[in-house]
């Protein structure tokens, strides 16, 4: 699990010292005396130690939501505790927001990555600079397309490079502490303090830059369902933040001790005979970094599918094992576009270095909002204590995510619009449903009356199973199979799947059984929204005698959308709702039913 967490989870976060070091000594503000190049070091060893270590893995990392972590499972976690509040909703608006900005920051990591590391080609030879972009862009389309095999098999070979490329940069570290001891004393937070004297600005424009080397701190958090807290923590301590620090000081004592190095300090601690060699292991592990977020962005997109906030999508699973490892291929392709036209419209590392870091600190901002929720509500801490804690981390974020914001003419607006489009669709599609389900219920006849309005119809054999997606009234697919068939089943399920607020729910509860009468039954399925929903095969027996096989037929209600003038959303939210549940996978796939035995009845809806 070590080993493998270190492949999934470490890559993005063990990669920062390809570029971040180097994006804040190669600032021309910056000059490469004792000063400025310890300053830098204090400033980052501090904030990976508060940021990383202390929020995330020492208290975000117990916010397991049933072993499953990321900002959807924290939305979901304290969920229970804000029933009745005023502020719900701005608290679920708070975690959609932070799922939309995690989207944007998926799309830079792969590029700058990728980029980052195949520029040490220039290193090895300056005229090999004009090959860097081609060969990234062939590198990332090799990662995408062998997402297909899955994270399981990866993760193995990925965890053991990983040990071998952070074993390979604390050695470069001790080497280059080795001709400057004295870049030791930088640890010292003072040094922090005095740069910060000595200029305030040029020190808080760094900050936005130094942010570099904490990205992926998120994906840690994000990880804990494949791997679980143990072997994330052991792994952080132990080897990662020791290797990391060894490495960034090593490349402070390189600049100190040879300032022209400061173009790339870390390729430049690798001998002449060593400098090709680690290239292509620095290559390796930024593909391996791509592979932690791409990984992440698969858990989120189905917790925000079981959630209610993406429509349907195609889930393979990768391991008959880990229901964690999944792949989705939409979302595959769709970021491989995505980060392809990054890559290529900035052209080089330092250049989307600018870009990066304000979605990953209004991330980590808000995580530390809904941290201090969760601590309140859910597991009841003292206010005073929670303000403490949370007013630290927020004091932090927020300070990081203000230096930030000074990048976005530079670059910094591509996340965000990014962002804000996954915000709109995510917005979109939950708002459409409630809407949707409001109607439906409006328009939908009492059980009772049903059935004392249907006593005399004809029957026919066989068991019919009516999907619905309340569990009130009478689903419209019953109502439309009797409008055009003019017949009922001996047998009639009325059926509704209900997503819990947690990540699996026990077999024990996962069928809830009503008796309505007159040959009706009513069955809820309970499924957490990391389970793989499967109805066929969780449908319970009825009076000794067992549902799904081939005298059983499934009944669906597909409705076509029609935008109208009436209280809901703006036209145009309507039409893109319309849209997304067009292209929506089909329900009979997503449930697992068999194609064979599925009758779909379509009608028209205004929203």
């Amino acid at each position: 699990m070590a080993i493998g967490a270190l492949g999934i989870v470490f890559g993005d976060i063990g990669t920062s010292p390809l570029y971040a070091f180097r994006e804040a000594v190669s600032h021309k503000a910056v000059a490469i005396d004792v000063l400025h190049v310890h300053g830098v070091l204090s400033l980052l060893f501090w904030a990976m130690l508060l940021v990383v270590s202390v929020k995330y893995v020492l208290i975000v990392l117990r916010a397991d939501n049933r072993g499953e972590g990321g900002n959807v499972a924290l939305l979901a976690l304290i969920s229970g505790g804000m029933d009745g509040r005023r502020w719900a909703p701005g608290i679920v608006l708070l975690g959609i927001v932070a799922t939309a900005l995690f989207y944007g920051d998926a799309i830079i990591t792969p590029a700058i990555s990728v980029l980052s590391a195949v520029e040490g080609l220039t290193v090895v030879d300056a005229d090999l600079s004009h090959l860097t972009l081609p060969l990234a862009i062939v590198v990332l389309i090799g990662l995408f397309a062998i997402q297909g095999y899955g994270t399981a098999r990866v993760g193995t070979v990925f965890g053991s490079v990983m040990l071998v490329y952070f074993l390979v940069i604390a050695v470069l570290g001790f080497g280059g502490i080795a001709r400057h001891p004295e870049i030791l004393r930088a640890l010292d937070p003072r040094w922090a303090v005095q740069l910060w004297q000595h200029d305030p600005r040029l020190t808080f424009l760094m900050l936005g830059t130094l942010v570099l080397a904490v990205t992926g701190a998120e994906a840690l958090y994000a990880g804990l369902g494949h791997f679980g807290r143990e072997p994330i923590t052991a792994n952080w301590f132990c080897l990662v933040l020791p290797c990391l620090m060894v490495n960034y000081l090593g490349q402070g004592a390189i600049v100190l001790s040879q300032p022209e190095t400061a173009q790339n300090p870390f390729f430049m601690l690798a001998p002449d005979w060593g400098a090709l060699p680690l290239v292509i292991l620095a290559t390796v592990a930024t593909v391996i970094a791509s592979q932690a977020v791409i990984s992440s962005a698969y858990s989120v997109t189905r917790q925000a599918i079981q959630l209610g906030f993406l429509p349907r999508m195609a889930i393979r699973h990768t391991s008959a094992s880990t229901t964690g490892q999944i792949y989705i291929p939409a979302v595959n392709w769709s970021l491989l576009i995505l980060v392809l036209g990054l890559a290529i419209a900035f052209g080089s590392s330092s250049r989307l270095a600018a870009a990066y870091g304000i979605a990953v600190t209004g991330t980590m901002l808000i995580t530390s909002c809904m941290l201090g929720i969760l601590l309140h509500l859910v597991w009841r801490w003292n206010i005073g204590v929670v303000w403490a804690v949370v007013g630290l981390f927020l004091a932090v974020d927020g300070l990081l995510f203000a230096s930030n914001l000074a990048k976005i003419p530079d670059g910094a607006w591509v996340p965000l619009l990014v962002g804000a489009a996954i915000f709109i669709l995510l917005s979109t599609w939950a708002t459409g449903r409630r809407l949707m389900r409001e109607r439906l219920r409006q328009g939908s006849m009492p059980v009772e009356h049903f059935l004392a309005s249907t006593a005399a119809k004809k029957r026919v054999p066989g068991t019919a199973v009516f999907l619905s997606a309340t569990s009130e009234g009478v689903p419209p697919a019953l109502l439309h199979n009797l409008k055009h068939n003019k017949v009922l089943h001996q047998r009639n399920v009325l059926l509704t799947v209900l997503i819990a607020d947690a990540p699996y729910v026990d077999k024990a509860e996962r069928v809830e059984l009503e008796n309505i009468g007159s040959g009706f039954h009513r069955i809820q399925l309970h499924y957490g929204f990391m389970e793989e929903i499967d109805v066929p095969r969780d449908l319970p027996d009825i009076d000794g005698e067992p549902l799904g096989g081939m005298d059983t037929s499934y009944f669906l209600g597909r409705q076509t959308l029609i935008a109208a003038q009436r209280p809901g959303m703006a036209i145009w939210r309507e039409k893109l709702f319309a849209w997304m549940v067009r292209n929506s996978e089909s329900a009979t796939a997503f449930f697992k039913l068999p194609t064979n035995r599925v009758v779909e009845l379509g009608s028209q809806l205004e929203i």
